[in-house]
């Protein structure tokens, strides 16, 4: 029995670690395929709003030190603040303020009349 409990942790590690492999050379695939890329379009590329929040909640999630490694559409830095001001704006309160304000101003309407 525990020659087969050895047996089923050496083929699991096997496995693990070829996927691990796969997706490091997947990896380094990308990232040089994206330097190419990058080395054919203009100085500045224009983000929507939607692709800041989604490369800062990526960024957010690597870390300052990987992001740097792979980072080439933005600092780093700059990414960690669009991540920043991604939260303060989910938290600042406006979503309920505004519709606060527009109810009671249609109430103000109403009674005008």
């Amino acid at each position: 029995m525990g020659y087969f409990k050895v047996a089923h942790y050496r083929l699991l590690a096997y496995v693990t670690g070829m996927v691990n492999q796969q997706l490091l050379l997947q990896n380094e695939y990308l990232a040089a395929e994206n330097r190419i890329l990058r080395a054919h379009l203009p100085k500045r590329l224009r983000l929507s709003d939607a692709q800041r929040s989604t490369l800062a909640e990526i960024g957010k999630r690597m870390g300052r030190k990987a992001l740097s490694q792979v980072a080439s559409a933005a600092n780093p830095d700059t990414i960690l603040a669009w991540y920043r001001r991604l939260i303060a704006q989910k938290f600042d309160g406006s979503k309920y303020r505004s519709s606060w304000s527009a109810a009671g101003q249609e109430g103000d309407r109403q009674a005008d009349c």
